[in-house]
Order: structure tokens, then sequence, then C-alpha cells
């Protein structure tokens, strides 16, 4: 398989310390494609998780469905920091105790349709420039608190003796873990730092589904890329599958909009679009009676 024909996703365990992009990077010397992009940064100090798009697959980045992200989230109570992070700066420090049904006693606070003030080191937009940008000139900004939605908030390990635990976290995208957890410190009134960070779950996959960037070049190495190569419709798996005969597969791949009765199927909205060979066409939307092409990946 050639550079040129590579289409398709590879899950990747971001290493620490790298940015998403770094990892993009390393990847087109690896698989010598330009053509990639990645599903949802990750902080430097952050692990885990990381769809890269590759080929033609890269028309996924701006249309995946699945806004659902896990994380894995260490923490400290006793400090707070300028990132919010164990990295940033320090700002203050504190003796007080924090027993374990302190903690637990908060998360329902935290959890459902909750408004979160966005980070100042964070990559959010105010007046055409990131917050980050801002915050390592020295200037700090008002910013407003957005909704945001927490779906899950566990407590899954802690030592009151050192104020370190670990949190398991469920959320939609836009979500700062980091501030959810200053936000408890704060409330516990010793404040909170985010000591480590691994996202679990991200546009549909999985820790299980991701490899080393050893593992991928190894793999480019030995020409076996298509052993970890994902489908390109496994990103959009929350869609209905709906395949077309062999005229329409023609009529569709021509432009040519199809008719209800000619689509054969009757649920409106968006759907994963397949041939007459099996072949992932794209996506399209049945509206009105008619099915228009969203996004095609042929």
């Amino acid at each position: 398989m050639s550079g040129a024909e590579l289409s398709g996703v590879i899950a990747v365990n971001k290493p620490r310390d790298w940015t998403s992009f770094d990892v993009i990077g390393k990847l087109r010397g690896v698989l010598h494609i330009k053509r990639l992009g990645h599903g949802g940064t990750l902080d430097p100090m952050a692990t885990g998780v990381l769809p890269v798009f590759v080929g033609k697959a890269t028309r996924c980045c701006d249309i995946l469905p699945d806004k659902r992200k896990c994380y894995r989230a260490g923490f400290r109570f006793g400090l707070t920091s300028d990132t919010q992070d164990i990295t940033g700066r320090v700002l203050s420090q504190s003796d007080e105790e924090v027993s374990r049904e302190d903690i637990e006693r908060l998360l329902p606070d935290f959890t459902g349709d909750i408004m979160q003030l966005p980070p100042m080191y964070s990559a959010v937009k105010i007046g055409g420039k990131k917050l980050v940008d801002l915050a390592r000139e020295g200037r700090e900004v008002e910013r407003r608190p957005r909704p945001v939605t927490v779906t899950g908030l566990t407590l899954t390990e802690y030592d009151p003796e050192t104020r370190e635990g670990i949190l398991e976290i469920d959320c939609m995208q836009g979500t700062y873990v980091r501030t959810i957890i200053d936000d408890i410190g704060g409330r516990l009134g010793c404040g909170g730092v985010m000591t480590s960070l691994i996202r679990t779950r991200s546009g549909g996959f999985e820790l299980s589904d991701c490899h080393t960037i050893e593992e991928i070049a190894a793999a480019a190495e030995k020409g076996q890329l298509e052993q970890i190569m994902l489908p390109t419709d496994r990103v959009f798996a929350l869609y209905p599958q709906s395949e077309l005969d062999g005229h329409c597969t023609a009529m569709y791949k021509n432009g040519v909009k199809l008719r209800r009765d000619q689509a054969g199927f009757e649920e409106s909205g968006v759907h994963r679009i397949y041939g007459s060979d099996g072949g992932f066409l794209g996506l399209a939307e049945l509206r009105d009676g008619e099915l228009r092409a969203v996004k095609n990946f042929y």
C-alpha cells in the first residue's frame, strides 16, 4: 500500500510531552503522506486516544458525530497553578485536610449540564486571539462561562494522606478536565491541580484501538499498515447504514439526487451510504423526499 493510496484512521496512543501536531509531524515522515489530520487536540502532558485521519479520511475532521470523550485524570489537592495542572506556576498552597467523603459529596454538582469558565491556558479564542497566547504574554482577560456536559464523574482512587487520587470523567466535547479539578479544589477551600491525564475514548475510538508511534513505525517498515488502519466509516457508526443497488450507485457517484423510492429506505436524516459492491461512499441526508450527499469518500 503506497502513501498515495492510504486512507483510513489510525488510533494513536499519544505520548506524554508531545503536542497533537508533533504526532502529525512524526507520522507524515513515517507514512510518507502529507494529508493527515487529527480528531481533538490533547495537551502535551496528556496521553491516550488521538484519532489520526489519513488521506481521504481527513474529510472526517470537521464532521465527527461522536462528541463523547472519556478521561482518567490524576489530581492533587492543596495546590493551585496558573495552568490548573502540575506543570504550571504555583499560585497557592494549603494544608487543609480533605476526606474521600468531602470529594464525593461535591461530584454531583459537577455532573450533568454545567457552566464552566474556560481556563486562560486554552485554545478558546477571544477577540480573535487564543487565550493561551494571551496567558503566555502575562495577560488575563475576562471570560464568560460556557455550557458543558459531564455525563459521568467518579472518584476511583484517593489517598487522604497525600490528597492525591484519580477521577474518571465521561463528558462531551469542549469540557476542560483540569478546570473541573480546579473548581472542585476551590469548593473544598484548598485548591487542586491535575497531575496526569489519559484520554480513554474519543471520536468513537477506545484506548484498546490505539497504537504507539513505535508500533506504527514498525508496521510501516514491514508494509503492514493495513493491519492497524481502521476503516473510515467506523467514525460514523452512530448513523444508520443504507445500501444502493448498482443503478443507483452509478447515479449517486455522478451527483444525481436520488428520490426516496430510488434510495430504497424510508428513515429521514443522515445515513452511511454504501455502493452495490459494499464500498463506503460517504454520508447523505434523506430530506424532503430526496437523498442529498453530505460528504463523499470515494
